[in-house]
């Protein structure tokens, strides 16, 4: 008998991820109506649990209200099911009579989902219906602090989706939990797709396991609050999105930026709304409590109320207090209540204008949310606008809590409880993910032309009415860096005063009919080719500046910057990486640490 905690995981891991791979073939041939039915019992039963499970989650895990815990779980049983309720997922779901294509749903096959410790059983009723929804059935791997509430929900929907018609192992959860036993089934041969929550490590684990995955990366959420904006309505939904649960979202506020013709306005309405605001010293001892020295978040603070965070900090505020706000004058490593804090902290900024405020945004979601949520708050649509073509976010919410605005609970975008980051994040998506994230398309299409009429044109296609296809190569290479100067056999001549064509061939210039390219430098114009050839032949000066440092500090945008560039990032003894940027750097050889 098998007595060790690790090896007993990883065996119920394999079993599991069997059961529910046999009910996946049962599943694979549900009609519409018959998973439909199961949808129905399994939203129904979560429902009727939901508070149950809202004060089981808190008493576990000691994170967050009962109050929002039952509206969250209430979101995942009501508005997800009403949203995913009507979605076609079995059979012919679409016929496109122009183009002759038939489009059939097939489901993935056995759906991982690790489960977060902050939002653990409203995540849990989401991830189950989006995942039968598709025909998908689903092995639960609960965060160890919230086992107990975890496998209660998954008991609760279970008993209701066998009763509804569904197979034994449609629903199955993890009761050995481990981070080995998360491990063997996210790699386990029988799993096909992996849902997870949780932090940065779990969700690069996630995407290595060489099959689909969707995860969720870090938010750093700025409220950006402009001078058109119903000031006493934005403040107001700062602090319900961002006391909402202690602010245990990703998606809720971390930061107010608002124009400093705003400040003293926005300062009164928080101060009306139980805003406390920090003085320099309770922000340092603020900043040691909620800040680990590797820059991550604190986790005896996490979803916890103001006044208790403030009394491990060493100061005592009001009671009834809603929020800690810490004026900054800065984002990053000298700013540490920059980051994400996942409670409700607030940072504070006021900028001179619309544009400043919209940079220093861009710097907190680069400093540690790339791709995830922004919420503005305006009347201008054009600088909406703006601020949607500008911002490195896949979701930028409109005049309300951002927490409730992201997740759809406001807004019109798909009810979820993972929101996909994008490239830019490191995730596979930047949709809400909903149940065709879990279903593939098969396509019919029938022939709508035959091969052997297909002809095309011997003649080369005309360029269009806007220039001429050398004007347009030309002017492509000027915005790359590239001058276009017409070559003469004069020595050292000029286009224009001040650039110099060089005298000589040189393998850095371009012909282009009767033209000669050359790099341009910013200030001088055309680079000359003899001082191009002698960068590229000394090595020694092309590896110095390949190395960036040494640095003291190095977060997620760093790294990011650093791998663009294909640049190496010299570290020392004392330098401070935030987990995130540890994590992104360990896809590709980044750091270079000095004796």
């Amino acid at each position: 008998m098998i007595s060790d905690k690790d090896l007993l995981s990883r065996q119920q891991a394999r079993q599991l991820a069997q059961k529910a791979k046999e009910a996946s073939h049962i599943l694979a041939g549900f009609s519409q109506n018959q998973i439909d039915a199961v949808i129905d019992a399994v939203a129904a039963a979560a429902d009727s649990e939901s508070e149950t499970l809202a004060r089981m989650a808190c008493e576990e895990t000691t994170y967050g209200k009962v109050a929002d815990k039952i509206i969250k779980n209430r979101f995942a049983s009501r508005d997800v099911y009403r949203f995913i309720r009507p979605l076609k997922t079995a059979g012919i779901i679409d016929e496109d009579k122009e183009r002759k294509i038939i489009k059939v749903a097939e489901p993935v096959g056995v759906v991982a989902a690790v489960l977060p410790s902050t939002n653990p059983t409203s995540t849990a009723i989401y991830k189950v219906l989006i995942s039968l929804k598709g025909r998908n059935s689903i092995v639960l791997s609960p965060h160890p602090s919230a086992k107990k509430c975890i496998c209660h929900a998954a008991e609760v929907m279970s008993r209701a989706a066998l009763a509804a018609g569904a197979p034994e192992g449609s629903i199955c959860c993890m009761t050995d939990v481990s981070q080995e036993g998360t491990q063997e089934l996210m790699q386990d041969r029988n799993v096909s797709i992996i849902l997870a929550t949780g932090g940065m490590g779990i969700v690069r684990a996630a995407y290595s396991c060489g099959k689909p995955a969707f995860g969720v990366g870090p938010g750093n959420v700025p409220a950006l609050i402009e001078r058109s904006a119903n000031i006493p309505k934005a403040v107001l939904d700062v602090i319900t999105g961002k006391t909402f649960d202690y602010g245990l979202l990703c998606s809720s506020e971390q930061a107010i930026v608002c124009e400093t013709v705003l400040k003293d306005q926005v300062t009164q309405e928080l101060q009306k709304n139980k805003a406390y605001f920090l003085n320099d010293e309770e922000m340092i001892a603020l900043a040691r409590v909620v800040v680990t020295p590797t820059f991550g978040v604190n986790p005896r603070i996490v979803g916890k109320p103001a006044p208790y965070i403030a009394a491990q900090a060493g100061f005592q505020v009001p009671p009834d207090t809603s929020v800690l706000v810490a004026p900054l004058k800065g984002v990053g490593k000298e700013y540490p209540l920059s980051i994400e804090k996942l409670s409700p902290v607030l940072a504070f900024y006021d900028l001179p204008d619309f544009n400043s405020a919209l940079d220093t945004a861009i710097k907190l979601i680069r400093f540690g949310g790339m791709g995830h949520t922004m919420s503005m708050h305006s009347q201008n649509d054009q600088l909406i606008r703006e601020a949607g073509l500008k911002v490195p976010v896949f979701r930028l919410v409109i005049n309300t809590p951002s927490t409730h605005g992201s997740v759809g609970l406001t807004t019109g975008l798909d009810p979820a409880m993972t929101l996909g980051c994008g490239a830019v994040g490191g995730n596979i998506t930047s949709d809400n993910i909903s149940p065709m994230h879990l279903v593939n398309i098969k396509r019919v299409a029938y022939e709508i032309r035959e091969a052997r009429q297909i002809k095309y044109s011997a003649e080369p296609r005309q360029s269009s009415a806007d220039g001429s296809l050398e004007e347009k190569i030309a002017g492509f290479l000027t915005k790359k860096g590239y001058g276009l100067i017409e070559a003469k056999p004069e020595k050292k001549t000029t286009s224009e005063p001040g650039l110099p064509v060089p005298d000589h061939p040189a393998t850095s210039a371009v012909s282009l009919g009767e033209h000669k390219i050359y790099p341009i430098s910013p200030t001088k114009g055309p680079v000359e080719p003899n001082l191009t050839s002698k960068r590229q032949a000394n090595p020694a000066v092309s590896s110095e500046k390949d190395v960036i440092g040494p640095v003291d500090f190095v977060c997620e945008e760093d790294v990011r910057s650093a791998l663009a560039a294909k640049k190496i990032i010299a570290i020392h003894k004392k330098t401070i990486i935030t987990p995130a940027a540890r994590d992104l750097a360990s896809n590709g050889n980044v750091f270079k640490k000095l004796e």
